[in-house]
């Protein structure tokens, strides 16, 4: 339990810190930012998998509380953006496959499941299975997650000039108790029955579903309240932090740094799709960003969620690019293996 109470105490005083600074989204960049200095420092830290699961729920609630009827008719809209998911995870590959093999000196699966953009959890395990550096593979994704949700801020006030202090939702004294209570069953229910059956990002995908058949029925006119919210950032960002827990000097300069090249090449990918996107009228800025950078799913909703982005539409990005790569990784493996491999 000592590296997970270290944990909490770390991201709590990073909380403060930037809050006493005045940064940008204390509750998400602050455990963040001072839990990869603990790590750095060598402090023991531990996150805790079924909390911060639970935690992911609230992400998965409060993007179904916005698929109203009046949402759900601007889908067939986004199929242009939709088919550009596929062809980015496409380039990304044939951009980061050789460029972790080739260039950084790693094997084939650690390069290729390195590249790949999908859940963290879903690549390390794909990865392991095909004998890759496990290790390796956890701290590039950790790099990758840090580094976009780090970055998107910035970017958004750059060129938007976004309000990242607004109350990600109402406060919870006025949201009526037995929407708080349908909330919490959607959370659950939805978490537990998409586990159950398999279903990839069942935390946020479960919810999501049940929460959103509840929406559609006209149960439920609510979002969660700004401190549930505030909750899911702090343990998210716990949970990026943490990932580096016990890295060495070794690993610095060498996973650390390839990963940090990696999110260069993704961020201008990003870049060149946002100015397509947006050139040709198909989507606005804000939310093709959001919805084309590879960071993690919970990351990205968080943001959309905060800067008051269309949610749907960046979700319905990250779920799709989830699906390609993990339903195309082990016939993409076998193809980028005969092309790429020494």
């Amino acid at each position: 339990m000592r590296p997970i109470l270290q944990s909490f105490a770390v991201a709590g005083l990073g909380v403060a810190a930037f809050k006493l600074l005045a940064l940008p989204l204390p509750w998400l960049l602050g455990p963040i930012f001072a839990c990869l200095i603990a790590a750095l420092l060598g402090i023991q830290m531990k996150g805790y998998k079924p909390l911060t699961d639970a935690m992911r729920t609230i992400l998965g609630v409060a993007v179904g509380a916005t698929l109203t009827p009046a949402v759900l008719a601007t889908f067939p809209s986004m199929w242009p953006t939709l088919l550009l998911v596929p062809v980015m995870v496409a380039t990304i590959g044939l951009i980061g496959v050789p460029y972790f093999q080739r260039f950084c000196g790693y094997d084939f699966a650690t390069a290729y499941y390195a590249t790949m953009p999908g859940g963290l959890q879903d690549m390390i395990l794909f990865g392991e299975e095909a004998g890759a550096n496990v290790r390796a593979l956890s701290l590039i994704h950790a790099t990758r997650v840090l580094v976009i949700v780090v970055a998107l801020p910035f970017l958004m006030i750059g060129i938007w000039d976004a309000d990242l202090s607004n109350p990600p939702g109402a406060p919870a004294s006025s949201i009526p108790l037995h929407e708080l209570g349908l909330m919490v069953v959607c959370a659950l229910v939805g978490w537990r029955a998409a586990k159950w059956i398999g279903l990839f990002g069942a935390s946020i995908l479960g919810p999501l579903i049940l929460t959103a058949a509840l929406t559609l029925a006209g149960g439920l006119h609510f979002r969660p309240p700004a401190e549930a919210i505030w909750a899911a950032q702090f343990f998210i960002g716990m949970t990026i932090g943490t990932k580096y827990a016990g890295i060495t000097l070794t690993e610095v300069r060498r996973d650390l740094t390839a990963g940090l090249g990696f999110c260069l090449i993704l961020i201008l990918l990003t870049l060149i799709v946002l100015e397509a996107v947006y050139g040709l009228g198909l989507a606005p800025g804000m939310e093709t960003l959001l919805a084309f950078a590879p960071g993690g799913q919970a990351e990205l909703t968080v943001l959309a969620l905060i800067v008051g982005a269309d949610v749907a539409f960046v979700v319905a990005h990250h779920v799709l690019r989830i699906f390609v790569v993990i339903m195309g990784a082990p016939l993409a493996a076998r193809v980028f293996k005969a092309r790429f491999a020494k």
